[in-house]
Order: structure tokens, then C-alpha cells, then sequence
């Protein structure tokens, strides 16, 4: 296990792949840590692949996670997990998916071609899959939409180099007031579905230099 903690985040577009990705970031910046991301992403307005990589720690040269070295992929959609599940450390890392489907619509026989075992296909590779009921627990909730932030509250359970407090810190400062209950309640429910079912990456407590200002960030 490195000083430097690989994410990948991937999704389809609309679903907010980037917005998380922006707040983990910001959140990693607060800690203390130097931080790159970026994106790559498809025709986000059909539908189509979105992923981000956040890279952040004491001192972090490149953005990219190569595969094989990130500790949590964070996929918003199963199909999307499975897609980018080769980029996990597969002794260490987690898959953390979103047990939530998009069928493509413009995919000839989509529904009987779309792999609706990926995840016990991951688990059967030895790979560590937790798998959370986030976009129906965004449904109850009353909107859709706040699934990403169920899965970024998954996933800050298993990140303590970053303190719960800077998480809650951040999305106070980056979700507008009008969303911003409804946001917070979202991550709580996602911290909370992740508590039972993982536990925390091994490492160790950040001790930041100081509240870093603006390494890293990008527009969402």
C-alpha cells in the first residue's frame, strides 16, 4: 500500500460521476493533501461512459490511476463496475458499486445482452465487491438524483485519511443551500449502508500541513 490513494469513479452520464469526483477532491485539498484529477467521458447527454480518476497524497505527479492500483473504484452502475473493476488493486482495493442498472436503450436486444451477474462474476475473479442499494434508497428518499452522493458516503467510510468532519465541511461549501439537507441526509445514508459491510483501507491517520486552497480542483 502506497501514500498515494487511486479512485476511480465511473458511471453513466447524468448520473453525477463528476460532481462526487470534484467533492472528493475538494475534501482531499481540505485534509491537507496534494491532489490531481481528471476525466474522461463519452456522449454523456445519450448516456454514455463518464469516469474520473482521483489521485491524492503527500506528493501526486499524474492524475491517471494505472489499472490494477486503485483502491476503490466507485461504480454508479453495475455494468460500469464491471467495466472499470481491472483498475483495483486486486489484494487490496474494493469495488464499490451502486446494485442499479441503466439498460441502453439505443442497444439492439440491450436487456439480454446487458451482464446482470457482473458482480458474482467480480466476486468469482477474488476481487472484493460490495455492492449497495443506493439508487433505491435515492428513490425513497424522494430523488433519484442524490444516488451519487449515497456512494460517496459509501465510499468515505473507507477513506479515514480523510476525517468525516472535512467531508461534511465540503459538501456544505459546494452543494447549494437548497439541496444541501437532502444532500447531507444522502451521504449519512450511504456511510451508514457502508459501515456493516466494509471496513477501512489500512491507512494511516493524515496529519495534515494545513488546509490546502485550490490544488487539484476542477469544474464538474
Amino acid at each position: 500500500m502506497t501514500e498515494t490513494t487511486n479512485l476511480i469513479f465511473a458511471g453513466v452520464g447524468g448520473q453525477g460521476v463528476l460532481l462526487i469526483a470534484e467533492l472528493t477532491a475538494r475534501a482531499a485539498v481540505r485534509a491537507g493533501f496534494d491532489v490531481k484529477q481528471t476525466e474522461v467521458h463519452g456522449v454523456s447527454q445519450r448516456g454514455g461512459s463518464v469516469e474520473s480518476h482521483v489521485r491524492f497524497g503527500p506528493e501526486v505527479h499524474s492524475p491517471l490511476v494505472i489499472a490494477g492500483q486503485a483502491d476503490v473504484v466507485i461504480g454508479l452502475e453495475k455494468l460500469e463496475g464491471l467495466r472499470y473493476a481491472s483498475f483495483v488493486n486486486p489484494q487490496s482495493g474494493t469495488v464499490l458499486v451502486n446494485d442499479h442498472e441503466i439498460i441502453p436503450g439505443s442497444v439492439a436486444n440491450a436487456a439480454e445482452r446487458y451482464p446482470h451477474h457482473a458482480l458474482d462474476f467480480l466476486r468469482d475473479k477474488g476481487l472484493k465487491v460490495v455492492a449497495l442499494p443506493a439508487s433505491q434508497r435515492a428513490h425513497d428518499m424522494g430523488d433519484g438524483r442524490i444516488a451519487n452522493v449515497i456512494m460517496l458516503g459509501a465510499m468515505s467510510v473507507l477513506l479515514p485519511r480523510v476525517p468525516k468532519e472535512v467531508w461534511l465541511v465540503t459538501l456544505d461549501e459546494r452543494i447549494p443551500a437548497k439541496h444541501r439537507t437532502l444532500n447531507l441526509k444522502a451521504f449519512e445514508t450511504g456511510r451508514g449502508l457502508a459501515s456493516p459491510a466494509s471496513n477501512p483501507l489500512p491507512f494511516p491517520t493524515a496529519v495534515p500541513s494545513g488546509e490546502g486552497e485550490g490544488r487539484g480542483e476542477r469544474e464538474a
